[in-house]
């Protein structure tokens, strides 16, 4: 099989986890090369999710690695093998690699939480609402490129809408709330989606208002996508280059305690809902 030219996020995060395995039993690559009767290009090759890599191949590494985490080494080889074509698959070369990458995170995502400071969630926007925000943010977007962008925010929503939805909880900014991004009936209907959503069981949603305490976390925006075991565990944050994922373990943890720090700061999903409803009021 040809090596990739363009791997996917969770492919790489394959091959970062099978080399962090080698390091952790002090093996060079080399090394473990010659046990495979392979080369050390080849291992390289699959370390950067380049080169795919067989169920047997990776019971194997983790065995030279003397790694006994069976659910582990289960998670990493369903990553292998799963070759399953997913919906975000059909804007390859239509949107940029970002947004298939953090569409299959989702996908594969055990649970979800986010927090947002300036604009509504991405899984909880309307198309009039996405519209708005790309319209804005890349002004003179060609109807070409704007239509399959709202498109596949729309269809990113199956994660907590479809037949085994993904548990999610988001944080929302008072400020995503009040800011207007189109006009009135636009942030109408949006309240009343984000609404309908809490209603419905799709999402637990939290605020966060601007009389509160205790909150510095305003330039903050991030998800923490769960896996399938915690060593999997994945964040999410903007960069200028797209999204940026995280996945080391210090930062993951720093993640989590900023997520505590973010719930302390927030009312609970009753006031958060009844806060909502006020806010529509007032449109």
């Amino acid at each position: 099989m040809p090596p990739r030219s363009n791997p996917t996020a969770r492919q790489v995060r394959l091959g970062t986890e099978l080399r962090r395995l080698r390091e952790a039993a002090g093996l060079k690559a080399r090394e473990v090369a010659a046990l495979l009767n392979s080369t050390s290009g080849q291992m390289s090759h699959i370390e950067l999710g380049i080169a795919a890599v067989s169920a047997e191949r990776v019971r194997r590494l983790a065995s030279h690695y003397d790694c006994t985490d069976e659910v582990l080494i289960d998670a990493l080889v369903t990553m292998a093998t799963d070759r399953a074509r997913g919906w975000w698959e059909e804007y390859r070369g239509v949107l940029p690699p970002a947004f298939q990458d953090t569409a299959e995170a989702e996908h594969y995502a055990t649970s979800l939480r986010e927090v947002v400071i300036t604009y509504v969630p991405g899984l909880l926007q309307t198309a009039d609402y996405a519209r708005a925000v790309y319209t804005y943010v890349r002004p003179g977007l060609p109807e070409s490129e704007l239509a399959p962008r709202v498109e596949h925010r729309m269809m990113r929503r199956a994660v907590i809408e479809g037949d085994n939805p993904t548990p999610y909880e988001t944080f929302i900014h008072e400020c995503a709330l009040r800011v207007r991004v189109s006009d009135r009936g636009v942030a109408r209907a949006q309240l009343q989606q984000i609404l309908d959503q809490i209603e419905q069981g799709h999402a637990t949603v939290r605020v966060i208002p601007f009389d509160q305490d205790g909150f510095g976390g305003t330039g903050i925006s991030m998800m923490y996508a769960g896996g399938p075991v915690p060593q999997l565990d994945t964040g999410l944050r903007d960069a200028p280059t797209g999204v940026a994922f995280i996945d080391a373990e210090a930062q993951l943890k720093q993640l989590r305690t900023l997520f505590r720090k973010i719930e302390a700061a927030s009312l609970d999903p009753a006031a958060s809902r009844d806060f909502i409803h006020s806010l529509k009021k007032e449109l």
